[in-house]
């Protein structure tokens, strides 16, 4: 996992973290069936809540692969085995900007 953007996630997760906004179900990483992975971001309550946010989508193969998109408010990010890192560099980078 890219380190940069992990680490940069895991301190936007605690600086909105105020003894109640993190009681929802906020940040979700976890695999699919096909082989792959997700992260899921819920903006609720964020600065990034209503920021518009460009579909991406890039399929290089099978298994490489990654969609990034804001539906219901929420960051989604499934993408092949090996691209979580740039799926939280995508979040990163659009967070940032």
């Amino acid at each position: 996992m890219s380190r940069d953007s992990f680490s940069w996630l895991m301190e936007w997760y605690h600086s909105h973290c105020d003894g109640d906004w993190e009681h929802s179900e906020r940040i979700k990483i976890g695999t699919l069936d096909n082989p792959g992975w997700f992260i899921t971001v819920n903006l609720s309550e964020t600065e990034l809540q209503g920021k518009e946010f460009k579909k991406i989508i890039v399929e290089r193969s099978e298994t490489n692969w990654y969609h990034c998109f804001v539906r219901d408010n929420k960051f989604e990010g499934p993408c092949g085995p090996l691209n979580l890192p740039e799926a939280l560099k995508i979040f990163h980078d659009w967070a940032i900007s």
